[in-house]
């Protein structure tokens, strides 16, 4: 088990090359990618974020170990083909219509990916109809919407709207975010959970995805 608490170790301090070799070496030694998966690179990821959380660590350093945790993850991609593992989740993310911000939405990505999410991003300025066509193709358990602008809020509440429309709403859980959002906007558009920063919205996904 040492090594696999030494690619959560590597996975936190961002060195890539390390967690990329010692990825290698624990398949050599025997261990299931999907062992090596949970307990050496999304815990790393997992502990990081509650470090980013708590302000003990920022963004470069989250950044620096998602290319870590992505380069572990790619050396697994094929082994957990082969063993069929299944994430806990999929989500569909978005900044919205009229917004170009994709730093919050980046951080969120990574710390969904980190508790074992998948994550499909559409990107930034991304509007309903491509959204509810994700939905359509991906069948998520949640849509993650983004939006750092007071003008662009309300796209979150068209974006809802719009997945009613389609027929779509009763099948996936709502989640919103960004700097101007509120608990209480997000009660007042009918979304379905608000988290104010990246580390609280991935456990948030997470219980969601598990709730389904």
């Amino acid at each position: 088990m040492a090594i696999l608490e030494e690619i959560s170790e590597m996975v936190q301090k961002g060195k890539a090359k390390d967690v990329v070799a010692l990825v290698n070496k624990a398949l050599d030694e025997g261990f299931a990618a999907q062992e090596i998966l949970d307990k050496g690179l999304l815990k790393g990821m997992g502990e990081l974020g509650v470090r980013f959380k708590n302000n003990e660590v920022f963004v470069p350093e989250v950044l620096i170990a998602a290319r870590a945790l992505n380069q572990g993850s790619a050396v697994l991609k094929a082994k957990l083909v082969e063993e069929g593992a299944k994430t806990i989740g999929t989500v569909v993310l978005a900044t919205v219509a009229g917004d170009l911000h994709d730093i919050g939405k980046n951080l969120v990505r990574m710390m969904m990916e980190g508790v074992g999410l998948t994550v499909i991003d559409l990107g930034v300025d991304v509007p309903d109809d491509k959204i509810v066509e994700a939905v359509k193709e991906h069948s998520p358990d949640i849509v993650a919407l983004s939006a750092l602008l007071t003008t662009t809020m309300d796209q979150q509440s068209s974006v809802i709207k719009a997945l009613q429309t389609a027929g779509l709403r009763d099948k996936v859980k709502v989640m919103v975010g960004g700097a101007p959002v509120t608990q209480s906007f997000c009660d007042t558009i009918g979304a379905d959970g608000y988290t104010p920063d990246a580390s609280t919205a991935a456990e948030m996904a997470k219980s969601l995805a598990l709730a389904n």
